[in-house]
């Protein structure tokens, strides 16, 4: 007795070979590359936030500078200055600069 056997090799063409390797390796590489884009964002917000942080740091130490250049170029300061040193104070001789 013969055997007829109905199993059949299934052959598949070069082309499809390289067709089914690129949908493997874009199964494989399409998430690891949104996983490297989700992971470079967040350390470029991270290193956003840390800059936000020195800004604001940063602003309000300059807000306290300038209160306190206002304090020093007062009249009231600059006469008590100029009485403590023993001067007269005259006006026109008073030259405030202060940069904006």
């Amino acid at each position: 007795m013969k055997s007829n056997s109905n199993s059949t090799k299934i052959k598949f063409l070069k082309s499809e070979k390289i067709m089914y390797f690129l949908l493997v390796v874009l199964l494989i590489a399409i998430p690891t590359f949104n996983v490297y884009t989700s992971s470079v964002l967040s350390e470029t917000n991270t290193q956003m936030e840390r800059l936000k942080n020195k800004i604001e740091g940063q602003e309000d130490i300059n807000q306290s500078l300038s209160m306190q250049i206002d304090e020093l170029v007062s009249l009231d300061n600059i006469q008590s200055i100029a009485e403590q040193y023993g001067l007269s104070y005259n006006n026109a001789n008073i030259k405030s600069i202060v940069g904006d």
